[in-house]
């Protein structure tokens, strides 16, 4: 039988069933944080949903107040004065049909792609190339906008999108472990009061039923509900 590292050993002995606090999960993915590199933090709430089902569908955009701590690459289709704006904003990538036959060769190497409203027509034709990688500009979560420069700002300052799974989970990352604590609470604050607020009509019965609280190569650590509010 292989050796148990140190840091199997550790994880071994953590309960499983405990319920941490803030702090108490924050202290103990510290004590297993890696010392080679900065992990990233990501937070999992299991919801009472059904997403196959449009009045269960739990999806949108929140800021981030402490940033995500990653470099958020950023398309935007616009023409003109738009594109120059955009490309001030610091967009990664402005174009219109160039852009377009771009992303149709493959590179899409993007993390959020914005497009003024009269682009839609040529952002249309990347449906099958942008839809699955949860790419496609959508204005209801405000990447179809005709205020580019704000959207470009908003999505390289911290702001993610949130969007619930098949299995009614929503993962997402909330900072890195070199962040400080209070960072770490102020983002996961904005993540959680974000998806209570967006609760679907079609929600039946408790919603918020778990959460849990991870690094990198940590452990998974039941959260207690109390720690969100509205849960």
């Amino acid at each position: 039988m292989a050796k148990q590292t140190k840091k199997q050993q550790q994880r071994q002995q953590l309960d499983n069933e405990k319920l941490y606090t803030m702090d108490e999960a924050l202290s103990t993915l510290r004590e297993h944080a890696s010392k080679k590199f900065d992990e990233t933090l990501e937070v999992a709430m299991n919801l009472g949903v059904d997403p196959r089902h449009a009045d269960q569908m739990v999806r949108g955009m929140v800021s981030l107040p402490s940033g995500t701590g990653k470099e958020v690459r950023v398309a935007v289709f616009a023409r003109g004065e738009n594109a120059e704006k955009a490309t001030a904003a610091g967009a990664d990538k402005v174009g219109a049909e160039d852009l377009m036959e771009d992303m149709q060769n493959g590179n899409l190497d993007y993390d959020r792609v914005i497009a003024t409203p009269d682009m839609m027509g040529v952002v249309g034709r990347l449906g099958k190339v942008l839809g699955p990688k949860g790419l496609m500009p959508n204005p209801k979560l405000g990447t179809v906008t005709p205020n580019v420069e704000q959207a470009v700002k908003d999505a390289k300052g911290g702001q993610v999108e949130f969007r619930v799974e098949k299995q009614g989970i929503i993962h997402s990352a909330i900072g890195k472990m070199s962040f400080k604590d209070e960072d770490i609470k102020a983002n996961f604050k904005a993540i959680t009061d974000a998806i209570v607020k967006a609760k679907p009509s079609g929600a039946k019965g408790k919603y918020v039923r778990k959460i849990s609280l991870t690094s990198t190569h940590g452990p998974g650590l039941k959260m207690d509900l109390s720690e969100v509010e509205g849960a």
